[in-house]
C-alpha cells in the first residue's frame, strides 16, 4: 500500500510553519547580548517560557547600560535563575556551588554564560575574588545571599556578606529582587516544571561602599527575608 505523498508533506510545512513562528518569536523576546547567537537565542526562548508558563510578572531592573553591577535575590528554588535572567536586560554571571557547576549535562552552559563556581568546602574566597575580576570588567555578577534555597516558612538564616564585601571592594551597586509566587519552592530542578504565578519585584539600589557592610545586610535581610531582620554573620559569601 502506497502512503498518500500530500498529507506528509501538509505536515512538514506546518511543521516547518510552526518553527519559523517560533524562532521569531524568540528571536524577537532575546534581550540581552550574551555575545554568542545561540546563547542570545536561548535568553528569548527563557523569557518566553518565564513570561507565558511561569506568568512572570516583573519589575523593570533598574540596570546601568554599562559596568559593573550587583545583582541579588532570596532563593527559593532552582527557577530563580530563569526568572532572574527575565527580569534583567544584561546578561548575568551567576555565583553557584562547584556541586550544581559540575552537575552533568549542565556544565557547558553554566561555563557558556559566565557562571562562577563557589566551593564552599575549601576556599570560597578564590570565588569572591574572580566575582571582583568580573565586576572590574564590567560584568553583572548575580548571587543568593542566604546561600541556598531558604523559604520564608524555614528557621531564620543570617544572609552571608559576600555580596557586600563584593560592593565595598569594587564601588558597585547592589540591585535587590525578591522573588514571589514560584510553585515549586524548595524544589531545584522539579521546580521548573509546575507552572506558576511568579512575581519579580525590583527594590533600589544599596551602595554598600557608602553605607558599610553591615548597615547594607540589614536592609538587604528587610527585603530579602520577608520581615525577618537578623544580624550578618561573617561567612565569605
Amino acid at each position: 500500500m502506497t502512503i498518500p505523498v500530500l498529507p506528509w508533506a501538509a505536515a512538514a510545512l506546518l511543521l516547518a510553519l510552526v518553527l519559523w513562528r517560533l524562532d521569531r518569536a524568540v528571536r524577537s523576546a532575546a534581550v540581552a547580548d550574551w555575545g554568542h547567537r545561540g546563547l542570545n537565542w536561548l535568553d528569548g526562548l527563557n523569557r518566553l517560557f518565564c513570561r507565558h508558563w511561569h506568568r512572570l510578572q516583573a519589575d523593570a531592573v533598574d540596570l546601568p547600560e554599562s559596568g559593573g553591577a550587583i545583582v541579588v535575590a532570596n532563593h527559593v528554588s532552582g527557577l530563580d535563575p530563569l526568572l532572574m535572567i527575565a527580569a534583567c536586560r544584561r546578561p548575568l554571571h551567576f555565583m553557584i556551588a562547584t556541586e550544581e557547576y559540575h552537575r552533568y549535562g549542565l556544565t557547558w552552559l553554566f561555563r557558556a554564560i559566565g557562571c562562577i563556581p563557589v566551593d564552599r568546602s575549601g576556599r570560597p574566597e578564590r570565588a569572591l575574588r574572580a566575582a571582583a575580576r568580573a565586576l572590574e570588567r564590567g560584568h553583572v555578577v548575580a548571587l543568593f545571599p542566604h546561600g541556598r534555597i531558604h523559604l520564608d516558612s524555614d528557621p531564620p538564616r543570617r544572609l552571608r556578606p559576600g555580596a557586600a564585601w563584593l560592593s565595598e571592594l569594587t564601588d558597585t551597586p547592589i540591585y535587590p529582587l525578591r522573588i514571589d509566587g514560584v510553585r515549586g519552592q524548595g524544589k531545584t530542578v522539579l521546580a521548573v516544571v509546575p507552572r506558576s504565578r511568579a512575581r519579580v519585584t525590583a527594590h533600589p539600589p544599596i551602595q554598600a561602599h557608602v553605607t558599610g557592610k553591615r548597615d547594607s545586610l540589614d536592609q538587604l535581610a528587610r527585603i530579602l527575608d520577608a520581615a525577618r531582620v537578623e544580624s550578618p554573620r561573617q561567612d565569605p559569601i
